[in-house]
Order: structure tokens, then sequence, then C-alpha cells
């Protein structure tokens, strides 16, 4: 049976979602910029009218206000951009149960079907969009086709509010000539292999051997040269269907250079907050922890260990991560950046071998604290019950957002 796959892309969300709350703005340049003050400055996101000044994601704020003066420059409210996200994808389950989520903007849908064709799979794409637009005011671009890449690909042909479908017999006609760039897959190192070769099109990958492309990339070109030809049979993950994750991690830039062991150790157990909520929600625990840290220099350095026990405690991930900094850093620079990562997680049920040489006892006396903690959290809110080394770390580095990884 010829699947039919669709691809929902929210058009410039962040900007979307800011529009469409302040109205006074719909008609105004505008941006989501990461803070200048706390060295996050950057664009996030912009809607159409900001584009049409030449202003790209991820340049930095004041090259985007050097292009366009008056543009609105918006803080991102990422809280507001998972709710929406969830609601619009609550749209998507009520035509089919394999939903896959690619970011908080994208979703592919399989809505394949004994009578469902190019014609019906253009119809239910178009109800979708209207009915994103009139439940949520925003506006989405659909890919209609018969595999994940192509249905993506589409999403993007057309913007914004609109559908677009990309069909088995015509494909070669409507994407060939497009830039190798518009193919998931392509980015911006993979392009410069292609264009030292000339292969500057979609058509030019397909027509070139499949061995050309394992030659140089491996198997990553194997399946390049397969998305090309169409040949993507990749299938939709049921809404349902229940990934675990290899790691989770959470960084920060600080407002400030870190200088002194206190400030690092302060930072780092904000941020495994979010990290040991997330281990708690997935029922997981870690058996490693990792370290990446970026200096005053814009220089990177980065380790990791394994923990005596596995743990989903969040003050037992930052003791291990601050040991391992401690007796690897030597103090050249101060930091301007810090990320924590819980690596090689296992289920929070798994049976662990303990050690006679380390203090068990210690660990499940922290975790089950960190579990009263959390229950009053869940209660009265993520802020309710902090570490007291917490409370005034504002002057370093932003809020951590407590939110769970994932939908």
């Amino acid at each position: 049976m010829e699947r039919t796959i669709l691809h929902c892309d929210l058009n410039n969300f962040y900007a979307s979602c800011e529009c469409m709350l302040d109205p006074s703005i719909k008609d105004k340049p505008v941006a989501v910029c990461g803070s200048v003050e706390d060295r996050h400055g950057i664009v996030l996101a912009k809607n159409y009218h900001a584009k049409r000044y030449g202003i790209e994601t991820a340049e930095t704020v004041w090259s985007a206000l050097a292009k366009c003066p008056q543009l609105v420059v918006i803080k991102p409210h990422f809280e507001l951009y998972v709710k929406y996200s969830r609601i619009v994808k609550k749209i998507y389950t009520d035509y089919t149960d394999k939903v896959e989520p690619f970011g908080l903007d994208e979703c592919w849908l399989d809505i394949s079907g004994k009578n469902i064709d190019e014609k019906k799979g253009y119809l239910i794409a178009d109800e979708i969009r209207e009915r994103v637009k009139k439940e949520t005011g925003l506006t989405i671009s659909v890919g209609v086709s018969f595999n994940k890449v192509f249905s993506k690909l589409g999403s993007d042909m057309k913007k914004p509010d609109a559908v677009t479908v990309i069909t088995k017999e015509g494909f070669k006609e409507k994407i060939w000539d497009l830039p190798t760039s518009d193919l998931i897959g392509v980015g911006r190192s993979t392009k410069k292999i292609l264009e030292k070769y000339n292969i500057n099109t979609i058509g030019d990958i397909a027509s070139m051997p499949k061995s050309f492309f394992e030659g140089k990339m491996g198997k990553n070109g194997g399946r390049l040269w397969e998305n090309a030809n169409g040949n993507d049979f990749s299938p939709v993950v049921e809404t349902d269907c229940y990934i675990p994750a290899k790691s989770v991690g959470h960084g920060t830039t600080t407002k400030r250079d870190l200088t002194t062991p206190d400030d690092v150790w302060t930072t780092m157990l904000l941020l495994t907050q979010d990290i040991g909520y997330s281990l708690r929600i997935n029922k997981q625990k870690a058996c490693g922890v990792a370290v990446n840290i970026r200096d005053c220099k814009l220089s990177s350095k980065q380790w990791q260990c394994k923990l005596p026990i596995p743990s989903g405690s969040s003050i037992n991930l930052a003791r291990a991560a601050f040991s391992l900094f401690k007796n690897s850093y030597g103090w050249e620079n101060p930091l301007r950046s810090v990320t924590v990562t819980a690596i090689n997680l296992v289920s929070a049920s798994m049976p662990i071998q303990l050690s006679i040489f380390d203090d068990n006892r210690k660990f499940e006396r922290i975790e089950k604290l960190e579990e009263c903690a959390y229950a009053v959290r869940d209660r009265f809110g993520m802020d309710s019950l902090v570490p007291a080394t917490l409370i005034g770390l504002e002057r370093l580095t932003e809020k951590t957002s407590f939110l769970p990884s994932g939908w």
C-alpha cells in the first residue's frame, strides 16, 4: 500500500506566538532573541517582515539591528512555545496516532489508509491547516508525499499557510532542480563536500552512482543518494512509542565570567536541577556524567566519568560533575559557559550492583530526600523549594527552565 505522509511545519513559530499574543507588533519586523545582557545575543526566530531585511537565524542581535534599526526584539518565552506546540500536536492526533515530532514546531503524520490517495491527502492536510489557524491563531505549511523526506521538502516549498503535494510520479520534475541544501541531511559541511565535485542540485545527487557517495561519506552518503531518488522508507513513529533518551544535558552562558570554584559549583547545581527533574519524569538514572566548559577566550574542553552508583539525583550529579571539573581544569582562564550532561542512562527500576567500597547509604538518602523535595515542587511549583546555595544565583545566570525534555 502506498503511504501518505504529511509534514506539518509551524511558520516562524516563536515569532508567530509572540505576534499572536501581541497584535500591536504583528505588522512590524520582529525577532525573538537571546538576551544581549546575558550574552545570549543571537536571533532565535524572526517573522516574515524581519526576513525582508535579510535578518537570519543565529546572527547576532547587533547585526540584525544594523540591518533593521526598527526591529522589535523580544526575549524568548519557552513555556509559551511548549504550550502551543502541545495544543497543535493534539489537533494532529485527531487524524492519526502516528505523529512524530521533529522539534517543537514540526511533526510528521502518517495518514495512510485504503482510501487515502494524493487528493484525499491534500484535503486532509488543508483541513488540518485551517484548524490550526482557527483554533490557535498560528499558521502551518504542510508537505504531502509518499515518504518523510519529500513531505518535509514539500512543507518548505510554499510558506506561509500553504499545502504542497509531491507525488511519486512527478517528484523528479518538482524537486531535482532544487539546491542540495534543501534536502534533509545536507548541512553546511556536506554541502561543501558536494560542491567540490560540482554537485549542486538534488538531481545531481540522484544521477551519480550510489557507490560514489558511499565512498566519500560512508553510510550517510548512501542514504543521501537513496533520499534524492525517493527511496526513503523510514516509518513515522507512533505518538505513544517511547524511545529512551541516551543522555540529558543542560548548559548556560553566564552573565559574567566564572572566576572561582564556588561560581562553578552553584552554576552546576542549578543546571542539574533541570537534569534531575527530566530523569525523574522519564524514570531513568545516569551511569556517568560529562562536563563541557568554554572559557572567556572561547576555547572549549570536555571530560566525562562514571558514577559509582547510577543516580538520578541532582546533587549527586552536581557533585560528580564538580569533582570532575576540579580535577581536570587548571583555571587558565575564567569561564564563559558550562554544560553538564547525564550520560549512559538506564531505567530507574534496573537492579544495581553495589560496591562495598562506596557509601551506598549516602547515595540512597540523597535520592529519597530529593523525592520529597520534588513532591513539594509538584504541588506548589518548581520554585517553591530550592537548595539554599542557589538563592541569588540570578546574578550569574538566567533562571533555569524546569520543563522536561520532549513532549
